[in-house]
């Protein structure tokens, strides 16, 4: 069996870096064989934080394709099982397919979840909510990103999810790609399912 590793910031009533084992052995090397098949370009970019790199790990190739999105939200709602919550989300666009295949995983093991999408800004019209879906005041939620490298956007979505009621239970991610300090800063459990040396990068 393999352990995935969840990096928790030490909180009282968490440990520090706690090892996770699932069953689910191959359905975490399968995810990963595609991940690095289909979701790793190479060339000049510049990422949402402003750094510049010459790898891009596009997730929504992985998390919008038919068979592996399915797999990415069994694999991660096996690496957050030592979590307890009951809705998943975060920043939109890069939260959406990640909480949305937690979801349909969920439902399919008979042990559903809720997902809600966080608005950049709040909207001007209609309900004008900042956070769409269920409500989430007075929940344990998960908040999700497909990958990170500074934690802006994930905690831009705790900060939102706090200010609206809800309790944040931590923070999962399916790639880690430096945003682990800022993450532990706040005191927030935070599970990453692969490393960059994992992609070989």
């Amino acid at each position: 069996m393999t352990c995935a590793t969840t990096y928790t910031a030490g909180r009282a009533g968490y440990p520090g870096d706690l090892p996770i084992c699932s069953a689910g052995v191959s359905d975490r090397d399968d995810l990963l064989a595609g991940i690095k098949d289909k979701a790793v370009v190479h060339g000049d970019f510049v990422l949402s934080s402003g750094q510049r790199a010459d790898k891009y790990v596009d997730l929504r190739r992985v998390l919008l394709d038919g068979r592996l999105g399915p797999l990415a939200g069994r694999v991660l709602l096996n690496a957050t099982a030592h979590l307890s919550y009951d809705a998943v989300g975060g920043l939109t666009l890069g939260a959406d397919p990640v909480a949305t295949a937690m979801m349909h995983a969920a439902a399919n093991r008979g042990t559903p979840v809720d997902a809600f999408v966080v608005r950049k800004t709040e909207k001007t019209h209609g309900l004008q909510r900042r956070i769409e879906g269920p409500d989430v005041e007075g929940r344990r939620v998960l908040a999700v990103e497909d990958t990170s490298t500074t934690g802006n956007s994930v905690l831009t979505a705790v900060d939102a999810l706090t200010e609206a009621g809800a309790e944040v239970a931590g923070v999962a991610v399916l790639v880690e790609r430096g945003a682990r300090p800022a993450i532990q800063e706040r005191g927030l459990p935070y599970v990453a399912v692969y490393e960059l040396a994992d992609l070989g990068l």
